[in-house]
């Protein structure tokens, strides 16, 4: 069994966590608070070296290691029980170079923290639709954010990253070192080693046309249809989607929208704020709606308009799936079970990406799967109590049941929960299975790596795809 003291002589350098020290509650807990997992071990790494030496005395005592960045996945894959984690949480150097408009960012930042880095130099990066969301687990599964239509996903603006392997090595993924890696970790997830570092092509985004229309939820599927019909139009600056939610339950808002079920649809502009203006009148128009809220927003301010919608310490459980279509009979499904939710923190997202960016990159560039489908859907269940679980739950796969008809054959990776299993792995990755089971083969053949959507190591001769 692992102990500190091996890890210290190991020449680690962070801080070690376990049970009886009065911080392990904290350090254990995630954003998912239905995951409650008690690991051996918690290493705060404070770089690469003290992360390869974790790994190797893990691998060495064959013991469950999760990684964890910013703790945000709501499978809880950052914790793991009676193991080891390997958490990346303090790692947060953060590098600009506006000149080549790069930014190098450690793998304990979220999205938050690396556009209020850019913002100074009217920069920003392609990932987060929320600032909390970290740059790590985001970008490995994919990347959406608020410019993925202008620009494409966080994986697709990812020039190289630092990787420990299993066996502890130190190595560079990119476009011209270990291509294979580089390929797999664009969409792969977690299941290759552990990402320390990423640099990312970052663009002009200074001050964007950001903010949300909201209209009643009896009014929600005649504006949810006016925002599907505008998206077929919407150039690649523009970036929106379709929301269901219950507004907070705030005294200073008036009192008829306190607590009440909306239909919101927002996002950002990422052009000429007069172009804007003019691109979104017809949406924001239409209703006429309860309350308009865009506004020119410096680029790191948007980030966070959706913050306080997925809030931390709720339990939580999430469902998805693309669309071959958003049918006026999808729309009603959705419109008609959300009056049913069982909590008013659940959030329901329409998303659209069309022809743009995201679907402009070839589909055998990245491990990344499913450019073709423009459609998606995400119920974000979200409670308080505990007690409540059970009835969250099924509302949320009763949804996606009803939708059947509806659905594309295939998943985004980072909004699969924990039950999925061999399934939601096919529905990510499809033929691309093969090809990445091979390369896992070939960089973590004891699937060291497997607390995350796991791809199990293959022989090169089950290698299709690709």
């Amino acid at each position: 069994m692992i102990n500190s003291s091996e890890i210290r002589q190991s020449g680690f350098r962070g801080e070690l966590i376990q049970s009886e020290d009065p911080d392990y509650d904290e350090a254990r807990a995630v954003f998912n608070v239905s995951i409650d997992k008690r690991p051996v071990l918690i290493a705060r790494c404070v770089d690469a070296d003290d992360v390869a030496r974790v790994v190797v005395l893990a691998r060495k005592h064959n013991l469950p290691l999760a990684v964890r960045s910013t703790g945000h996945n709501v499978a809880g894959y950052a914790v793991c029980n009676d193991g080891v984690v390997v958490d990346l949480s303090h790692m947060k150097a953060i590098t600009v170079d506006p000149s080549a408009r790069t930014v190098r960012a450690e793998s304990g930042c979220n999205w938050g923290e690396v556009n209020d880095a850019l913002q100074p130099y009217g920069l920003a990066a392609t990932g987060g639709f929320v600032s909390i969301t970290g740059v790590a687990g985001l970008t490995l599964g994919g990347g959406l954010g608020w410019l993925v239509r202008k620009h494409g996903l966080a994986l697709d603006n990812l020039l190289g990253a630092e990787v420990v392997l299993a066996d502890g090595r130190r190595v560079k993924a990119s476009s011209h070192e270990n291509e294979d890696l580089f390929w797999a970790i664009r969409g792969g997830g977690g299941n290759f080693g552990v990402v320390t570092s990423f640099e990312f092509k970052v663009h002009a985004a200074g001050t964007v046309l950001a903010g949300i229309v909201l209209h009643p939820a009896g009014a929600a599927a005649g504006a949810i249809r006016r925002w599907r019909d505008l998206e077929a139009e919407a150039p690649d600056e523009s970036t929106l989607g379709a929301l269901l939610f219950h507004m907070p339950d705030d005294p200073s808002l008036p009192p008829p929208m306190r607590g009440a079920p909306v239909a919101g649809l927002g996002g950002v502009y990422a052009g000429p704020v007069e172009e804007g203006e003019k691109i979104l009148r017809r949406l924001r128009e239409y209703g006429p709606p309860l309350v308009d809220k865009f506004a020119p927003t410096p680029y790191n301010d948007a980030q966070r308009m959706a913050d306080f919608l997925w809030p931390p310490g709720l339990h939580s459980y999430w469902k998805s799936s693309y669309f071959k279509a958003l049918d006026d009979a999808a729309i009603d499904i959705v419109v008609d079970r959300f009056a049913h939710v069982p909590s008013r923190h659940t959030v329901i997202v329409l998303e659209n990406y069309g022809n743009s960016a995201w679907s402009r990159v070839p589909e055998s560039a990245t491990a990344f799967g499913h450019r073709n489908w423009p459609w998606n859907i995400v119920v974000t269940s979200a409670w308080s109590d505990a007690k409540d679980s059970e009835r969250n739950i099924a509302w949320t796969r009763e949804l996606l049941d009803a939708l059947g008809p509806y659905r594309a054959p295939g998943a985004y990776v980072n909004y699969l929960g924990g039950d999925e299993g061999f399934a939601g792995l096919q529905a990510a990755y499809g033929t691309k299975l093969g090809r990445l089971g091979a390369i896992k083969a070939q960089y973590d053949p004891t699937n060291l790596f497997r607390l995350n959507q796991n791809i199990a190591p293959a022989p090169p001769a089950d290698a299709p795809g690709g």
